[in-house]
């Protein structure tokens, strides 16, 4: 964006990283957002030079949005549920709340509001999962231009392709996209350890089944700097304040 180029206030919000554009939204619309001290209206367009402010109320509303991380067990969905299968955000409740949350955080129902999934596991995938009422960790972890990195234990099946592992770590395409670099390591004999900085649909699956493996087990257990750690599976807990993707 050059000096001179005017965009509109919710990109240039997010951009920021003040908030995301929906969110950049629905505070203009309550007039919550100043351009240059004077109220902003939805559409506005500004340039880099222009003051951008947010009310203090909506401060405090984001303040109040949690970021919950879930052992996802198997057999839950990410996302919505699917006819016999059950959503992840049904194991978030008071009794599932891990008592190891250092967080100081009580446990609201209200909090279940706008609480979506960013990113997702399959159904038969276990580990952490990220649930957020902020747009500004949603996009962090699953924007156009994200660069945090997942970490996944792979347990595996097959014989690997002469060149496999380094086909692995780079040099795959898939639904006609050449991947982005991937770290891959064996950890024993039947297990891979995989980082991505992408999530295509089922990536590590297809992946391992170009090389001539079957995934028979994948867990994930960190995503940035936040660990899956000691958390049990089907408990969850809050993100601390303290913690930082």
């Amino acid at each position: 964006m050059s000096e001179f180029e005017a965009i509109r206030l919710s990109k240039r919000m997010a951009e920021l990283k003040i908030c995301s554009r929906r969110e950049a939204d629905s505070y203009i619309e309550q007039g919550l957002v100043k351009v240059n001290g004077v109220v902003a209206v939805l559409g506005q367009k500004v340039v880099p030079s222009d003051r951008i402010d947010l009310d203090k109320c909506a401060h405090q509303q984001q303040a109040k949005r949690v970021t919950i991380l879930l052992n996802k067990p198997v057999g839950y969905v990410s996302g919505q549920p699917e006819k016999e299968y059950r959503a992840a955000i049904e194991l978030i409740t008071a009794e599932n709340h891990w008592d190891g949350d250092t967080s100081k955080i009580p446990f609201e129902t209200s909090q279940l509001k706008g609480l979506a999934p960013a990113g997702r596991l399959d159904i038969d995938s276990v580990g952490l999962l990220v649930l957020t009422q902020d747009g500004r960790v949603a996009k962090q972890l699953i924007g156009e231009h994200s660069d945090s990195e997942k970490e996944y234990l792979v347990r595996v099946k097959g014989k690997l392709t002469e060149n496999g592992l380094a086909l692995l770590n780079h040099g795959l395409s898939l639904d006609g996209e050449k991947l982005r670099p991937a770290k891959v390591e064996w950890q024993n004999e039947d297990q891979l350890r995989f980082v991505l900085k992408q999530g295509k649909k089922r990536q590590i699956r297809r992946m391992c089944e170009l090389v001539g493996l079957r995934v028979v087990g994948l867990k994930r257990i960190r995503i940035g700097k936040v660990k899956l750690g000691t958390l049990p599976t089907g408990k969850w807990r809050y993100l601390g304040a303290n913690e930082r993707f």
